[in-house]
């Protein structure tokens, strides 16, 4: 599988059907999912349908990319951008539990938006988090980004957003 980008301990590739699995654990997760406005997938085959017909990577050239550890090349989560309903370019991340708070998805986020900059040439990179997820917000600030606006986001929650913009510009 090509490696799309690296850092010092992870690795991030596009999604593939053995990631289904995987998908459908981490999106099952009530914690995990708490602060997204996501739903979880009823069934591995659900996660696979979406892998299937997700079409980000040849829309647009990039898209959420799944976050493997470098060690063992073990899936641990997602981190990648998005263009958004907004017209914006959207970092967002999810992990497994058990790697929270071991500054994985600040990693991975650090290393999306180098990507987003150096290689995609985009212009700014936003970061959204409904305002009570204070770990996400940390993430955000942590990667480089600034305190942009508090807006709603996923059609009707209060959220904060960041931004970073790209100094080579």
């Amino acid at each position: 599988m090509k490696r799309i980008i690296e850092s010092e301990r992870l690795f991030l590739r596009e999604f593939n059907v053995s990631d289904s699995e995987n998908l459908y654990r981490l999106n099952s997760d009530p914690e995990v999912i708490q602060y997204t406005g996501d739903v979880k997938f009823n069934s591995i085959k659900e996660a696979e349908i979406f892998i299937k017909n997700y079409e980000e990577y040849n829309k647009y050239g990039y898209g959420r990319w799944a976050v493997c550890l470098k060690s063992n090349e073990k899936f641990i989560g997602w981190c990648g951008l998005k263009f958004n309903e907004e017209n914006l370019v959207d970092l967002g991340f999810r992990l497994f539990k058990i790697f929270w708070n071991r500054g994985f998805a600040t990693e991975a986020a650090q290393a999306c938006i180098d990507y987003g900059f150096s290689e995609i040439g985009l212009e700014k990179i936003i970061g959204r988090s409904l305002k009570s997820n204070l770990a996400s917000i940390k993430v955000l600030q942590k990667a480089g980004m600034s305190f942009w606006k508090n807006s709603i986001c996923h059609g009707k929650d209060e959220c904060v957003y960041y931004e970073i913009v790209n100094q080579c510009k």
